[in-house]
């Protein structure tokens, strides 16, 4: 990828920094009230969303150099979907969405603040496996918490090990799907026609 400036970053700026900071004033305020229910991990989590998207602005000092807001709406997807339609879409598939949406994040920011350059294939690749990754690191946490505090965030009573082997591979279906669906976001929203030329240029 080539080096962006921040008025690469997106077409029409102002509207869509004003959506994004709206998605990141309703996550600041999920941040909250889960802390006031006692739900830190999820808070945490959620803070983890916003921190990772309101570096932009932070780093160029300007509250419209904001990422695209469907990127912020993608990484924020599980808050919606537990508080709209918690019964329609799984809530693994729901997470790892979010988990690729921050892997996306993370690739972009690295290409904006850092020496890292990433071509579009390979920005897709990490962003699939870091999601895959975090599906495989969140089977092992769950698995060791359960056998050193006998809870059942894995490992549930009378479910057979089949059974649990069979629900942890439908997981990482979700985050290869997540991972890829994020991948298309990536194309879609910064591999604009205005930079192809960059990008081109940067690859040669």
């Amino acid at each position: 990828m080539a080096e962006l400036s921040p008025q690469d970053l997106l077409a029409d700026r102002r509207t869509n920094a004003v959506v994004a900071w709206l998605f990141v004033v309703f996550l600041g305020a999920v941040v909250v009230e889960s802390v006031l229910d006692g739900d830190l991990p999820w808070a945490l989590f959620v803070l983890g969303i916003v921190a990772c998207c309101i570096v932009p602005p932070v780093a160029f000092r300007d509250p419209e150099t904001m990422l695209p807001w469907e990127v912020v709406a993608l990484a924020g997807l599980p808050t919606f979907g537990q508080a709209v339609t918690p019964a329609l879409i799984p809530g693994e598939l729901l997470v790892y969405v979010s988990v690729a949406a921050l892997a996306l994040v993370v690739a972009v920011e690295l290409d904006l603040f850092t020496d890292v350059r990433m071509t579009i294939g390979f920005a897709i690749a990490f962003v699939v496996v870091v999601t895959l990754a975090a599906a495989g690191v969140g089977a092992v946490v769950r698995w060791r918490v359960d056998l050193l505090f006998d809870t059942a965030l894995l490992l549930e009573p009378g479910v057979s090990d089949q059974v649990i082997h069979d629900d942890l591979m439908v997981e990482f279906i979700y985050s290869a799907v997540a991972g890829l669906a994020a991948g298309v976001i990536f194309q879609l929203y910064f591999r604009r026609p205005a930079m192809d030329d960059r990008i081109v240029e940067g690859d040669q």
